[in-house]
Formats: C-alpha cells, structure tokens, sequence
C-alpha cells in the first residue's frame, strides 16, 4: 500500500491541492503498478512563519526579507 507525503509551504488554493493530490496519485498507480484504491497521499501545509531556508522564514522572504 503505497503512501506518499507531500510537505509544502502553505499558501495555495484547495484547488491546487487537490489537483497535486490527484496527480500524485495517478504518477503512484502508473509507476508502481498500485491499486488505485490502495495509494494513500497526505499534504502537510506549514504556515510560511514556520519554514525557514539560511535562517530567513519564508514569510520574511514574502515581506522583502534577505534572500
């Protein structure tokens, strides 16, 4: 039973999300030859104040912060 976990900065639509969710899924049961019924795929959203990259948040960056 394949599973997949996806971890992005928050920040996109519902529409966004669902459609990464459903083409993960179809990329998992084309390459792994998965049932369909058994790919499980999670988002995890991490607000923008809780990722940082060369100790700068991503909501920094957003406000004009360091690069």
């Amino acid at each position: 039973m394949p599973h997949v976990a996806i971890t992005l900065s928050a920040g996109r639509s519902p529409e966004q999300v669902r459609a990464l969710l459903h083409e993960v899924h179809d990329a998992v049961v084309r390459a792994a030859g998965a049932r369909p019924e058994h790919v499980r795929v999670v988002v995890h959203e991490v607000p923008r104040t809780h990722w940082a990259t060369g100790d700068v948040t991503l909501a920094e960056m957003d406000a004009g912060g360091l690069p």
